[in-house]
């Protein structure tokens, strides 16, 4: 096969579909509502996941993701999207997108077993002519130390010609990395609309990934190599993890100062120019800005260059919890309580708003802290029913109903769902502490229920 006839297998025919057929390997937050793209755009679409429960449930058509609905998926179904375990499916495919988690060891180091298990076991069943993208986020140099050199290993060519000339034969493995860009919950930018990152190994794997991309997406960003492409993504979210750190900094000096910091942030965003507005908060949650920081830090040390700017903001953001826990005790004793014995209901457990993430939700330390302390946690998030056992926690709680708040010593907002009626529950609770300044536009007068809130 050439270049020419595998770009030829993207097109559309007289139907709209197209005979490209596409692995998404990491039915996730990612790997789900890329699979929906392709499905779309008229691509047969095969979903491998190694969590049988996730397989079983999107074969039945329904969904286990808040904001992708049932029908989405049976739409899906109807073009030709199937879900298995089976990895040895990688075998009919054309191209094969790799979108699974990359966390972090409790010391934060990278994680990556999920993408050395994935790349080892869909090696064996590789041919000539397919191209394989790694989406999920990593340290730069991961795609060659690991996607290429795993299928080198298992006696497979990877893709090395000097051109991208269509007549080029694919006798070789194309391989590329193109960095995921999901924004759960972001409802003002469609997705398609987010332009693609990609960089392949070679220039056959950086135009085959940008024409399979170019079809989902308005825009396509090649790049000249796989880690530059891996290290944009890695500065776009330090930009914010350092940023979110400033300005969750200034909001304790702030507090301390009596300004109030959401003003001031308004305020310096009306300069037309040199300023961005990042929120302060509990902390920082999500599977990227709490850790791709960290794998950039990671990698650093093997050149012997320490990343200062980076761990600070880490330890900034990291320390958000604690903070919030220590606000709480503070305001509690003047209510002639204690951390010891208090009843605490968490508004919002998922990382951010109006979504049903909790992927290094700042909620769970504070649960954790709190009940070190010995406070009794309830929690409430109407988007997470019930939380059960994660990588790092093991709740098994159900949310609590939003009534009889009185029964409460403490309401501490830590996610600012936009379904929560903050009047009422200010009105009908005895202490609101408000980490996201979620209460700042209540049309509440009284004084005394003024006094209830405590902004931290």
């Amino acid at each position: 096969m050439t270049l020419a006839e595998w770009l030829a297998r993207i097109a559309p025919n007289e139907t709209g579909m197209r005979l490209a057929e596409i692995g998404v390997i990491g039915l996730g937050y990612v790997g789900l509502p890329l699979m929906l793209l392709l499905s779309e755009d008229g691509f047969r679409v095969t979903g491998l996941d190694i969590d049988e429960e996730k397989v079983r449930t999107l074969n039945a058509g329904q969904t286990y993701i808040h904001r992708i609905e049932p029908a989405h998926i049976q739409k899906a179904q109807s073009t030709g999207f199937r879900a298995t375990i089976d990895f040895s499916a990688v075998r009919a495919l054309d191209a094969i997108l790799i979108c699974v988690p990359t966390p972090l060891y409790p010391d934060h180091t990278p994680d990556m077993r999920s993408v050395v298990s994935t790349i080892e076991a869909i090696a064996p069943h590789l041919r000539p002519g397919q191209l394989v993208v790694l989406e999920s986020t990593t340290y730069p140099g991961t795609t060659e130390e690991i996607i290429v050199a795993t299928i080198e290993r298992h006696g497979n060519k990877v893709m090395r010609a000097t051109s991208g000339d269509l007549q080029q034969s694919l006798d070789g493995v194309m391989v590329a990395f193109s960095p995921e860009r999901e924004d759960p919950g972001n409802t003002t930018t469609p997705r398609r609309d987010i332009p693609k990152v990609v960089g392949g190994v070679d220039p056959c794997a950086t135009a085959a990934a940008c024409a399979l991309y170019g079809v989902l997406f308005a825009h396509v960003v090649p790049m000249s190599t796989p880690a530059a492409a891996e290290m944009t993504k890695l500065l776009e979210n330090i930009y914010r993890s350092v940023n979110i750190a400033l300005v969750n900094e200034l909001k304790q000096l702030c507090l301390a100062m009596n300004i109030d910091i959401w003003e001031v942030i308004a305020a310096a965003s009306t300069k037309p120019f040199g300023f961005q507005a990042f929120q302060p908060g509990p902390g920082v949650g999500g599977h990227c800005i709490p850790v791709d920081p960290f794998y950039l830090t990671w990698k650093a040390k093997q050149y012997g260059f320490p990343t200062r700017f980076i761990e600070l903001a880490g330890e900034v953001n990291e320390s958000m919890p604690r903070y919030v826990v220590q606000t709480t005790a503070r305001a509690l004793e003047r209510n002639g309580a204690s951390l010891n014995g208090a009843k605490i209901l968490i508004l919002g457990v998922a990382y951010k708003r109006d979504v049903d993430d909790l992927r290094e939700s700042p909620a769970l330390t504070i649960i954790h802290l709190l009940r070190t302390e010995g406070a009794i946690i309830s929690y409430n998030d109407p988007f997470l029913p019930r939380v059960g056992t994660g990588r790092h926690y093991d709740l098994k709680m159900e949310s609590t109903p939003l009534v009889d708040l009185e029964r409460f010593d403490c309401v501490l907002i830590v996610t600012d769902h936009s379904a929560y009626d903050y009047d009422d529950i200010v009105s009908h609770s005895r202490l609101v502490i408000d980490t996201r300044n979620a209460t700042r536009h209540l049309k509440l007068e009284e004084p005394e229920l003024l006094a209830k809130i405590v902004r931290c």
